[in-house]
This record gives structure tokens, sequence and C-alpha cells, in this order.
């Protein structure tokens, strides 16, 4: 199915309920498959008007991979939020293996991103495989890891 016929399982609005990030940080457009506590794949539409690339590169503008990371993250984010019995607070990076990049991201790309939840452990550690893809091809992937912040 081409990425303009997927169907929108979380819109922004849903989604601003559920992470805590806003702009310029907000990096998840719309979720197109859920299911919590286990996968969760996301689209992030790249366009020019976002601020990194006034110097990002000025004449060839490159999404930085960390930003590319931080929106995996943000979809790895999505998982865990509705799993029953977590303790309240917030989870932030604790570890990132394994990851690499394949390919530039530019803008007019959009990005589909790939999370499944690897493992939990005592409800505040837990670590997520994720990658991302530009029209079916690999651009980034990888291994995260987070810990919940009391």
């Amino acid at each position: 199915m081409p990425p303009s016929a997927d169907r929108v399982v979380l819109a922004s609005e849903q989604i601003q309920g559920l992470l805590p990030h806003r702009y310029p940080f907000a990096l998840v457009d719309r979720v197109v498959a859920y299911e919590p506590g286990r996968l969760a794949v996301a689209i992030k539409n790249v366009t020019l008007n976002e601020p990194q690339f006034q110097g990002h590169f000025p004449g060839r503008p490159l999404m930085p991979g960390v930003l590319i990371v931080e929106a995996m993250a943000q979809v790895g984010g999505l998982i865990v939020t509705q799993m029953p019995d977590l303790p309240k607070g917030l989870f932030v990076f604790a570890g990132i293996d394994g990851v690499r990049f394949r390919r530039p991201v530019v803008p007019g790309d959009q990005l589909r991103i790939t999370c499944e939840l690897l493992s939990l452990k005592r409800k505040r550690f837990g670590k997520v495989r994720a990658q991302a893809t530009v029209d079916g091809e690999l651009v980034c992937s990888g291994e995260l890891m987070f810990s919940l912040v009391d």
C-alpha cells in the first residue's frame, strides 16, 4: 500500500495528547498502525519550513541525523504511553545502540518510522527496535533505550 493510502490511526491532535513534545520538537505527524505496548508505525513529513533547514545546510538542506533519531524515539514513546500499570512520569533517552544512517533525508521526503518494543524492565527501562524509510528505502535504523524519570 503506498504511503498516501495509509489509514490514519492517530491524528496530530491525538498524538499531542500522548506525547509531551511541542513545536519545534513535535516530530510525529500521524500514526498509521498502532498496537500499544508492542508496535507503532508513524509518518513524519519533512518540509523546508522546519527551522533546522536555515542552518543545516544553506543551499543544501539535510535533515540532521539527531532529529531522525528523535523522531524514531517519539514513535517508540507512543508504544508505552497506553500500557497499563506503568508509573506516571517522563520516558527519556537512556542509550542508543547500533544506529546507522543509510541516506540523506531532504525536504519533501516522508519518513515512515516503525518501532517495535523489544523489552520493558521493572516498568522503568525499555528498548525499542526502530527504523525509518523514505519511499521504501531504509534511511536509519537502530535500537533505542529509554528510562522513566520520576
